[in-house]
């Protein structure tokens, strides 16, 4: 049960444009938002960061972003976030359903390619509690990414660490399209709903 009661009609006449972007691309708004949207300013500057971070083109693939923020949820261990990520990798970024289901098993898949590891190598190291990244996992991204591609998969981690203390916090409830999602392709793996 989420321990903040979604925002009042009156503060999502604020932030409509961006609620109607989102159902367009996904078909409905997460829960996390509702809260969040008791500050429209928050809610705002939240999703102006998300946009430039996870959805504008740059150069690391859309599909990777995702990929990356499902593994460094679910080493912060946010279930509700995981869920989202995997299904937005699927949905949104284009990801075949056995690679979203291998994700947990990245290191030793033959479905992802060195440099996918190297990228989730440092999503898996970040978000551990204390993160535990290393000058090794530089060494090994800058085989494969320029810097201004770290940089967009730092920023893709430093993004999901802010939206997964939200959502750990607060505990909104699981869409039922993400939680049946996460069932079908994450549950093999050890993925439960987040407690609630």
């Amino acid at each position: 049960m989420a321990r903040i009661s979604p925002a009042p009609p009156e503060k999502f006449a604020e932030v409509s444009d961006y609620m109607e972007r989102w159902k367009k691309l996904k078909g409905y708004p997460p829960s996390s938002w509702l809260t969040m949207v008791r500050k429209p300013s928050v809610f705002r500057a939240y999703r102006d960061l998300h946009n430039a971070v996870m959805i504008e083109a740059g150069e690391v693939p859309r599909a990777l972003k995702f990929m990356v923020a499902e593994v460094v949820s679910h080493a912060a261990g946010c279930r509700y976030c995981t869920a989202h990520n995997a299904q937005n990798a699927a949905h949104i970024g284009g990801v075949a359903a056995e690679k979203v289901e291998a994700l947990w098993q990245f290191r030793t898949s033959p479905l992802f390619t060195p440099a996918e590891r190297a990228a989730l190598e440092l999503a898996l190291a970040a978000g551990s509690a204390p993160p535990c990244v290393t000058d090794a996992h530089f060494t090994e991204l800058k085989k494969y990414y320029s810097e201004d591609a770290i940089v967009e998969i730092v920023s893709v981690i430093a993004l999901l660490g802010w939206l997964n203390r939200w959502c750990q916090t607060l505990a909104p409830e699981i869409e039922p399209s993400a939680l049946a999602f996460a069932h079908e392709h994450l549950a093999s793996s050890g993925w439960t709903p987040p407690a609630g």
